[in-house]
């Protein structure tokens, strides 16, 4: 989505935003090492390996499929269109019965996410976001930081993408649009490790998760909490100070 708005090509969007992606991973591995040491110890982590069904001409295609879009991606061409014509090719190929791929989907997880498009929608409409920016002042609502923090903070209460939607008014107020918008996708990703509600993935491994293990609020926090703030302190201090 912040591709779409921004104009910034996918080649460029990833040389910038690699490192910070590569280094919060390894963050990541290390805080979960460090906070569930014990449990590493006493072998509570390893469990008995899972077996799939493989379905191998679907595993193929697929990735056949990806790597192509990949690459197109990389050549500059519309990020829609490669989508869309990739998606449709499998779905205009498909061997397996949609009935399947129906019954896996969470419905409830849909609902929730339109239910939050159409409350931010109504927002926007509403003019409400552009009042309080107003009252805020330009040149504070303009700064790097009150960029990564507001969006870190909408993040965790409407979910990233449309916290996205809400701060597009922000970034085009802001001296250099192109790290505006690099610093909003930073930190609107990131943000979303800081709580159990900070994006729709989380919600979507926690509910997955439910069978076997439940998975609260403060144990989430643990690892949440110092892995976002880390994560994004790097990521903000590697747009601004890192010049290329």
């Amino acid at each position: 989505m912040i591709g779409s708005f921004s104009g910034i090509s996918y080649a460029r969007f990833a040389v910038k935003l690699l490192p910070i992606a590569v280094t919060g991973l390894v963050l990541c591995c290390v805080m979960i090492r460090v906070v569930y040491r014990d449990s590493f110890r006493t072998g509570q982590i390893l469990s008995a390996p899972i077996r799939y069904r493989v379905h191998r001409p679907l595993l193929i295609k697929s990735t056949i499929v990806s790597l192509v879009m990949l690459l197109l991606f990389l050549a500059g061409v519309s990020m829609t269109t490669v989508a869309i014509g990739g998606a449709s090719y499998l779905l205009i190929t498909r061997r397996i019965n949609p009935d399947k791929v129906y019954n896996s989907i969470d419905w409830r997880l849909l609902l929730l996410f339109a239910g939050l498009f159409i409350v931010v929608a109504g927002v926007e409409q509403s003019g409400l976001a552009k009042a309080a920016l107003e009252s805020i002042g330009s040149r504070t609502v303009g700064h790097p930081i009150f960029l990564v923090g507001v969006s870190a903070l909408l993040s965790n209460l409407v979910s990233n993408v449309p916290a996205v939607l809400l701060l597009k008014p922000v970034v085009a107020i802001m001296p250099d649009p192109e790290t505006a918008w690099l610093l909003l996708a930073m930190s609107s990703t990131l943000a979303g490790n800081l709580t159990i509600l900070g994006s729709i993935a989380n919600i979507i491994v926690v509910e997955g998760a439910r069978p076997r293990v439940t998975i609260g609020f403060a144990e989430y926090l643990k690892v949440g909490v110092p892995l976002t703030l880390a994560t994004i302190v790097f990521g903000t201090l590697w747009l601004t100070l890192v010049p290329y």
